[in-house]
This record gives structure tokens, sequence and C-alpha cells, in this order.
């Protein structure tokens, strides 16, 4: 088996946060949406069924910890969860606050139009903000 390598779309869309107990955490560089990536250390992992049940209940503490903190952020009303694998095949799992009247609101945040780039300060100021609430 390979080592886990990111698939290179992950990673240039999203940035590196932490690493949780299974998986990395990651930003998604689209300043409309508080959303982050859960995407399990496991090399050639597509689909939630294909790991065991120790790897699935530790993604699911990840999801459900990931999710409580988005959950504080400011305007956030509604919790969506996702893991597609559409485009991207190697298994992750999307993790966005959405609330009335956001961009995408009340469709998908997928093809909502082109990302916009956090600002250099921005994306320190919020990879700073998660990594002292995941540390």
């Amino acid at each position: 088996m390979r080592d886990f390598s990111l698939d290179p779309r992950l990673a240039a869309d999203s940035v590196f946060v932490a690493d949780g107990p299974l998986s990395q955490v990651r930003l998604m560089n689209d300043a409309r949406f508080p959303w982050l990536l859960l995407v399990p250390r496991l090399a050639d992992a597509s689909e939630w069924i294909e790991l065991d049940g120790a790897q699935q209940r530790l993604l699911l503490a990840e999801v459900n910890q990931v999710g409580q903190l988005l959950r504080t952020r400011p305007g956030v009303e509604k919790l969506n969860i996702g893991a597609l694998g559409n485009s991207v095949r190697q298994l992750h799992v999307h993790l966005v606050g959405r609330h009335t009247g956001d961009p995408a609101w009340p469709g998908p945040v997928w093809g909502s139009g082109p990302p916009q780039r956090h600002s250099a300060q921005a994306l320190e100021q919020q990879l700073s903000h998660w990594r002292a609430l995941l540390g």
C-alpha cells in the first residue's frame, strides 16, 4: 500500500490547519463560507465504507468536533456536511457553515461561482483561529 498523499486539487484549494487523530484538517480557501475539510490520512481511501470500524468512529468524532466548532461561528445557521468525491476521488469530508442569504443559499456551495480567496492577512487570521481551537 502506498503512503498517504494529498490530492493536488485539494492541496490547491485548501490550506493545512492541523492533524487530527485520523485526518488532516484543512481550510478551504474561499472567503465566502466558513468551510473546513477533513482528509483521512489513509492511502487510496475513496469511500467511507472502505474504512474499518475504528477508522469510521475516529472520522465521525472528527466530524462532530469540527462541526460543533463551525456552528459557533458568527452567522452560521446551518451546517452542511458532505463527502461527495465526484470530482476528487480521495476520501474527504466537507463541513460548511451556511446562512440564509449566503452567496449560494439555498443551493450547494459547489458550482456557485468562483471562490473568493482569502487575503494573506485574513488567511493567517483564519489559520490562527482554527489552530487555537484544534490545537
